[in-house]
């Protein structure tokens, strides 16, 4: 069996789930899915499990200048069309889900899952005194992907927060086209995009009179629209059956009122990461 074939998905598993860990809401890194195949289809069926763990570099909040670097640990488990951890692409931090339709080429999906710590802390930078923290939401996600010709996939995702935390609905879409170097090295790019409501972009970089007054910032009124553009490329490496290496980044950039916001110190919002797992 190819080994490169085996450890795609568990690779991309892997990423997923750390950008969620690393990375909060529209700045995500959203990792399309693996296409699936009749061998995938098959595996399907059974109990799987991943560990694994990583490293991965962001900015210290949405709209942070200053970075901060995160060991990342993972797991993931999946029994036929249902997963616990997450999934390349479906929008939700790591939960549960299950895809709904599973093909060669397509796959839909549901998610629903939480952060593991506060989306943004006071602390993390001084111009954020007196805004107070924003704690992780439970988000619930409609996700899909669908491949083409064998090694362009396009994934979108939707989700709400569906726990009254005030951070709204976001959509993303990514292309990315893969290409096979050998049989175990696979590299892979693309574009991609968030949307956001203004729920999400008022909580993340708006500024109300309450924290106006706490802050000495001015008040700032942040609305939907596109928030953020990235490219992202990656690369995964199958050891063995089991074991397998992956490395991703994302060259994003803030658009619209979460460009402008006076909480925002660049626009630009890099993330980078590397990880390692096995898979059985």
């Amino acid at each position: 069996m190819n080994p490169m074939r085996i450890n795609r998905p568990l690779c991309l598993t892997a990423a997923a789930l750390a950008s969620t860990v690393i990375w909060h809401g529209a700045h995500a890194q959203t990792t399309t899915a693996a296409p699936a195949t009749k061998t995938d289809a098959a595996s399907d069926d059974g109990w799987k499990f991943m560990i694994g763990a990583g490293a991965a570099n962001r900015p210290k909040y949405p709209g942070a200048s200053e970075r901060k670097t995160q060991f990342v640990p993972m797991i993931s488990a999946s029994y036929g069309r249902y997963f616990i951890g997450g999934v390349p692409g479906s929008g939700a931090p790591a939960g549960l889900g299950a895809h709904l339709y599973r093909s060669t080429n397509t796959r839909i999906g549901l998610a629903v899952g939480v952060g593991f710590s506060k989306a943004r802390k006071e602390s993390d930078d001084e111009r954020l005194r007196g805004l107070g923290d924003i704690d992780n939401a439970t988000r619930a996600a409609l996700f899909a992907s669908h491949t083409m010709l064998g090694w362009l996939t396009f994934a979108g995702s939707v989700s709400a927060d569906v726990s009254g935390k005030d951070q709204g609905v976001l959509a993303t879409f990514d292309v990315e086209g893969k290409y096979r170097v050998t049989e175990r090295l696979a590299l892979s790019a693309g574009p991609g995009l968030t949307w956001a409501d203004s729920d999400y972009t008022q909580t993340f970089f708006g500024i109300d009179s309450g924290q106006s007054a706490r802050s000495g910032l001015p008040t700032y009124t942040a609305k939907s629209g596109l928030n953020l553009l990235r490219f992202s490329v990656g690369a995964e490496y199958a050891l063995d059956r089991q074991w397998g290496l992956a490395a991703r980044a994302s060259f994003a950039r803030l658009q619209g009122d979460a460009a402008d916001s006076p909480i925002t110190a660049s626009r630009a919002q890099n993330t980078y990461g590397i990880f390692a797992t096995y898979r059985f």
